[in-house]
């Protein structure tokens, strides 16, 4: 049984990463630095940026601080993964979609020293900030640990 938690739990990362990581490439390979595609006129476009700082560019060009932090969250994540009940999918799902997305900026903050952004969102007329897949994953799985925390887990307690 604990070998189909571990061999779940790593293809679900290598998909996450793989989706992420390619994207991204993709990107970098199509699209000049700062280039900008249109491609749902005032509300979506592919907006090639290079981020050195954390969510909205906050803290940019602290790399070190970066490393550590990702590292002390997939360490907690992937222990709280491991020790959670079984029964709680949801809350397990919500912790791989955060470790996945801590993992996919790592790599390139990693390879490159910047993390690769590239979709752009106009929403009501404030233009979003720059993100990509991982920042994706890591806000669903924030939004879902939310959710299932508070209205779903009644006694929410970690395996012993």
């Amino acid at each position: 049984m604990r070998k189909n938690n571990y061999l779940l739990f790593g293809l679900a990362l290598a998909l996450l990463i793989f989706l992420d990581q390619i994207t991204k490439l993709t990107v970098v390979a199509k699209m000049p630095l700062d280039t900008q595609i249109e491609l749902i006129p005032g509300f979506f476009s592919l907006h090639y940026v290079q981020n050195t700082g954390a969510g909205f560019s906050i803290l940019e060009g602290r790399m070190n601080l970066f490393y550590i932090l990702t590292v002390v969250a997939v360490i907690l994540l992937s222990y709280f993964y491991f020790t959670a009940k079984k029964e709680e999918r949801l809350l397990r799902l919500s912790l791989i979609l955060m470790i996945g997305g801590a993992l996919g900026n790592f790599i390139d903050r990693l390879a490159y020293r910047y993390v690769i952004d590239f979709l752009d969102f106009i929403v009501f007329g404030y233009d979003f900030p720059v993100f990509n897949l991982a920042d994706t994953f890591l806000t669903m799985g924030v939004g879902l640990f939310i959710v299932t925390y508070f209205f779903e887990i009644k006694d929410f307690k970690w395996k012993k």
